[in-house]
């Protein structure tokens, strides 16, 4: 028994390794002559949207749900593969300036609508549970990802902002948006009730608007989702490091999660620092922007992840394991 309950954790991350390799050939080629921005949401693509597929494995679905994970499952490298080739044929094979990037792109956005339609079902069903409502809030916002990355693609200039502000924005929503509230819904399902936690996932989900809205029409707006978004993920990861410390959980689970908490702090704190750093070195925004990046998806994003599906996997295999133990008392 126990030799069949370990072998899943054996192969658990093993849908993310094609997509990871993918990744760290497009980030340590010279041969692909990508912007950080591309590189980020080629990132998304291939390694933190497989790993969110991974966490929502176990959900309770109803038949139409379960239809459209399958479809999720199987789609989701193909759309990858065309959203490398959309970037590929515009800064690689001469398509620059013609429609066929944007053409590609196509493939993302429309696997991104499945995400989308996935997590307005699971908002549905929810019955006013936040968890469930934070996580399919997050699902959404990666269509809203998938729909600036096409418009980037295009190269359409949409309410008077340039491609590049669209590109932000795909990554903004890939990242920030879709997976903080996926994180919170993730935590709201194994912590004890709180008063306080449907204002955290009301907030979470108003934020990132607020952000896209104001990088867009209005900096003080901007600020303002900034403010709150940041707010609830220092709620988020207090929280989480004070039920990591109380709890005896899955060693790996406790070990990603509590990276990507000390990844956000670091970013943090660095920020904090960052007007001193810049008189002390000379430096400019643009010299921390890979530092922030690669704080923010590598650290807090992409070992969040894979710490929740441990965790996510870790309490479905005790579930088992105590659902066999039942079986076998009654027998």
């Amino acid at each position: 028994m126990k030799r069949s309950l370990k072998q899943p954790m054996k192969s658990l991350l093993m849908p993310v390794i094609p997509g990871g390799i993918m990744t760290i050939l497009i980030f340590y080629l010279d041969y692909f002559h990508f912007q950080l921005v591309e590189k980020f949401i080629l990132f998304a693509a291939f390694v933190i949207v497989p790993l969110v597929i991974l966490l929502l494995k176990y959900d309770a679905k109803n038949k139409q749900q379960r239809i459209m994970f399958v479809l999720i499952k199987w789609l989701q490298y193909p759309a990858a593969l065309l959203t490398l080739f959309s970037v590929m044929s515009n800064k690689m094979w001469g398509f620059e300036g013609t429609a066929i990037p944007g053409m590609l792109s196509l493939g993302w956005l429309l696997f991104t609508l499945l995400l989308g339609i996935y997590g307005l079902t699971t908002i549905v069903m929810a019955k006013g549970k936040a968890a469930e409502i934070a996580i399919g809030a997050g699902l959404v916002y990666f269509f809203i990802g998938g729909i600036w990355f096409t418009l980037y693609q295009y190269q359409v200039e949409l309410f008077n902002a340039n491609v590049t502000t669209h590109a932000l924005s795909s990554v903004h929503f890939h990242f920030s948006s879709a997976i903080v509230p996926i994180f919170i819904g993730a935590l709201g399902r194994i912590m004890a009730k709180k008063s306080w936690y449907p204002w955290v996932v009301a907030i979470d989900i108003i934020g990132p608007l607020l952000i896209a809205f104001g990088m867009i029409f209005s900096k003080p707006i901007e600020y303002v989702g900034v403010a709150l978004f940041a707010c609830n993920i220092v709620v988020y990861t207090a929280y989480l490091l004070a039920y990591l410390r109380k709890n005896a959980l899955n060693m790996k689970a406790s070990f990603f999660l509590g990276l990507s908490c000390i990844a956000f702090y670091t970013v943090v704190v660095i920020s904090i620092f960052y007007p001193l750093l810049k008189k002390m070195y000379s430096l400019t925004i643009l010299d921390f922007i890979p530092i922030y990046g690669a704080l923010h998806a590598f650290g807090f994003v992409l070992c969040g992840l894979i710490g929740w599906v441990y965790m996510v996997d870790s309490i479905q295999e005790k579930k088992m394991a105590k659902e066999n133990r039942w079986v076998g008392t009654s027998l």
